[in-house]
């Protein structure tokens, strides 16, 4: 395509020659003749317009900090909202029904809508329902009893487990596992007994569970995941969590059991949060951070323990100050 048809797909403007060819998108350091590059500061479009690519897409405002620049511009309002579009485009489609593959367990009792997709080894148990345009890639697993919604996709060996519930538009990556027991025990004896997990788990729609997650069922109730909240690879979520909308965690969040945490509340990498505690909304929690306690709405969370995030910024200068007052004091005694 052209840039400026690519201009077209997005609801962008051109800066320079439309004509220009595009074949690929590319990031800075993957860039080759035909490439459209992206940027979103002013040092990465520099970086840009120096590289081979053939265009770049930025912001207005970035677009703004260049008087003359050497290659075309597709300038958007967003950088990221653009690429998504793009990049959809491109996006190889997934597999569509109505097929079966003669590999597949599906037990009679089963509900399967119009056009779903079943591939080689999939399991279906008794009862289960699955919506209309799902897609089970190989391996799959969906339980006794579990409903799946429209338009879902269990990606190869994801596991739905007996009784949970799905919305529409759900994506398990490989390996994710929905309906887990929760770890639930107790001491009898001097030994571990295991407490029943009776419960299940609801997933609201457009819901996406990464690579290797876990979602645990609830011990009696739901564990219950909001619309729209995505989990990044190897995210375990605690039996009887309450998950609120459009949430985001990173790889390696760990959530204990029975928490609550609000809509659009967003978590880095390989932080914690305590079991039996509420969590807002909107809230945000750096990459690393242990939560112990309550956090209320709109908070910035880091450290270990946790303490609002200007709080820990002075505390980490304290710390860093430490050794000289160490000396300081040390000297002191001396004299």
């Amino acid at each position: 395509m052209t840039l400026g048809e690519l201009a077209a797909r997005v609801d962008g403007t051109v800066r320079g020659d439309a004509t220009v060819a595009i074949d690929d998108i590319a990031s800075i350091e993957d860039v080759a003749p035909g490439s459209l590059t992206f940027a979103v500061d002013e040092r990465y479009l520099r970086t840009a317009l120096a590289s081979r690519a053939a265009a770049v897409m930025t912001e207005q405002a970035v677009a703004d900090t260049i008087d003359a620049p050497r290659k075309p511009l597709l300038v958007v309002a967003s950088a990221r909202i653009a690429l998504a579009t793009l990049l959809a485009d491109r996006e190889a489609p997934r597999p569509q029904g109505p097929f079966r593959h003669a590999s597949a367990v599906v037990d009679p009792t089963a509900t399967i809508g119009p056009d779903v997709y079943i591939g080689a080894l999939v399991v279906v148990g008794a009862r289960a329902k699955i919506g209309a345009e799902t897609v089970l890639l190989a391996g799959a697993v969906v339980g006794d009893d579990a409903t799946l919604g429209r338009a879902c996709l269990l990606h190869p060996r994801a596991v739905f487990s007996h009784a949970c519930v799905a919305g529409d538009r759900v994506a398990l990556q490989s390996g994710a596992i929905v309906g887990a027991d929760g770890f639930g025990y107790a001491f009898i004896a001097g030994a571990l007994a295991k407490i029943p997990q009776i419960g299940n788990v609801v997933l609201g729609d457009d819901v996406e569970i990464g690579a290797n997650a876990c979602v645990d069922r609830a011990q009696t109730g739901s564990t219950t995941i909001g619309t729209g909240t995505k989990l990044d690879n190897f995210v375990q979520i605690g039996h009887n969590c309450q998950i609120g909308k459009h949430c985001g965690f990173a790889s390696m969040v760990g959530i204990a059991g029975s928490t609550k945490i609000g809509d659009f509340t967003v978590i880095g990498g390989q932080a914690g949060v305590n079991g039996h505690i509420t969590v807002g909304s909107r809230v945000r929690i750096a990459g690393g951070t242990h939560v112990w306690k309550d956090v209320p709405d709109g908070a910035t969370m880091s450290g270990q323990p946790a303490r609002e995030h200007r709080e820990e910024l002075r505390h980490q200068v304290r710390l860093r100050d430490l050794e000289k007052l160490f000396k300081r004091v040390g000297a002191l005694e001396q004299r």
